[in-house]
């Protein structure tokens, strides 16, 4: 006697798996969330402190780099900023 699959074509295990998956995923989505927007409060009490939030967002875009990796970054947008008359002469 064969076993009937679920209408889905999933086995209970497997589906019960999916379902924790997903709902990880989500909770994980709701803390991202929660986070952003703290985030975003830090940005506004800066900005509230005189403090200019596009270079702060800079700062801790470069923070995040290993020192090669800015150096490089740094060279590349010099090269550049030169290359169209944005810079002195060297």
């Amino acid at each position: 006697m064969e076993t009937a699959e679920p209408e889905d074509g999933l086995h209970n295990s497997a589906r019960d798996q999916l379902k924790t998956i997903v709902e990880r995923i989500e909770r994980l989505e709701e803390e991202k969330a929660a986070l952003a927007s703290d985030i975003k409060e830090v940005y506004a009490e800066a900005k509230g402190n005189g403090f200019d939030t596009k270079a702060l967002r800079s700062v801790v875009r470069i923070r995040k780099q290993d020192m090669s990796e800015r150096r490089e970054a740094e060279a590349v947008l010099a090269t550049y900023m030169q290359a169209l008359g944005m810079l002195e002469a060297m």
